[in-house]
């Protein structure tokens, strides 16, 4: 896992729609030609809430991916901010959760890794009891299970950790804490 500061300041190259606002917020009080569209996203890479500015006259669903790396944006003329979870919209807030389940699936080595990889913080804590719901058990039996092989998938962690049901579950709360928490301590997968 990268340290803080890096994972801070990398920028992210893809994120997904939570909200496409065609004529901007409603609070802006400029004539609808004026206003710029405006994508609320979350990134894919470390969840950062994004405010973007979209190109004029391209079609944006909720959930599409769009690209803000350094190459040719079909959707985005640029990314104006970093938002808070407050500062999304009700829609945005109601799709961030299965946004970043989807997000877990496709991207499920990954988090396989954190399961195979994460580390004590402190004599009393470990980082895979910083999972909702991740108890003294599940911990103890997960590190047996990773010291005889390392996870290959999910199904791999069910199969062999018997508490362990829903991995992904485990990620998913974990992130979605992250998010809409600005005073937790620890960042396992999003950035401060």
């Amino acid at each position: 896992m990268p340290p803080k500061t890096e994972r801070t300041n990398k920028k992210e190259v893809e994120a997904v729609v939570l909200d496409y606002l065609q004529w901007g917020y409603a609070s802006d009080r400029r004539p609808l030609n004026q206003r710029e569209s405006i994508i609320l996203a979350v990134g894919t890479d470390q969840f950062k809430l994004l405010e973007i500015i979209a190109k004029k006259d391209v079609a944006i669903n909720l959930h599409d991916k769009v690209y803000m790396g350094e190459d040719e944006r079909k959707h985005v003329e640029r990314v104006k901010r970093r938002l808070s979870y407050d500062e999304l919209t009700p829609t945005a807030k109601g799709e961030l959760e299965p946004v970043v389940e989807k997000i877990i699936a496709e991207s499920e080595g990954r988090f396989v890794e954190f399961y195979n990889t994460a580390v004590p913080i402190s004599l009393k804590m470990h980082m895979l009891n910083l999972l909702p719901g991740f108890g003294k058990k599940t911990l103890t039996d997960t590190l047996e299970e990773r010291q005889k092989k390392p996870f290959e998938s999910f199904e791999d962690i069910r199969t062999r950790v018997k508490t362990l049901q829903k991995p992904e579950k485990f990620i998913r709360e974990r992130i979605m804490l992250e998010l809409e928490n600005p005073e937790e301590k620890y960042h396992l997968f999003t950035s401060k």
